[in-house]
């Protein structure tokens, strides 16, 4: 029994695996259902930031922490390649940063405009 819970716990993970999609600018999963959508703004100083526009995870995933999954993997990015983040997408600026206040180093603190 256990080794089939230990199964569908593995399958479960790597559904969650989160893939960079440079192209359309997305953090998405495997199966590209559920997604962070963001865009690159240039900043004060000639820098750039990735604007955070959008989380979304279908109904039928929700509960399983994909969001925050996302979300881990783009302030990863972000983080390994200098950028600033602009939180625009809601659920980034209203749950995720409170929870994971280590990230507050990286959201650009001045008034840019959205990329929306």
């Amino acid at each position: 029994m256990a080794g089939k819970e230990e199964e569908r716990s593995a399958a479960e993970e790597k559904k969650a695996e989160i893939k960079w999609n440079e192209e359309t600018q997305r953090f998405e999963t495997e199966d590209k259902e559920a997604y962070l959508q963001y865009h690159l703004l240039q900043i004060a100083d000639g820098k750039t930031a990735m604007d955070m526009v959008h989380t979304f995870v279908p109904r039928s995933k929700r509960g399983m922490g994909l969001a925050a999954k996302l979300c881990d993997a783009a302030f990863d990015h972000a983080r390994s390649r200098d950028l600033s983040v602009i939180p625009t997408c809601s659920y980034i600026s209203d749950t995720y940063i409170p929870k994971n206040p280590a990230w507050n180093s990286l959201v650009y603190k001045d008034e840019p405009k959205s990329s929306m």
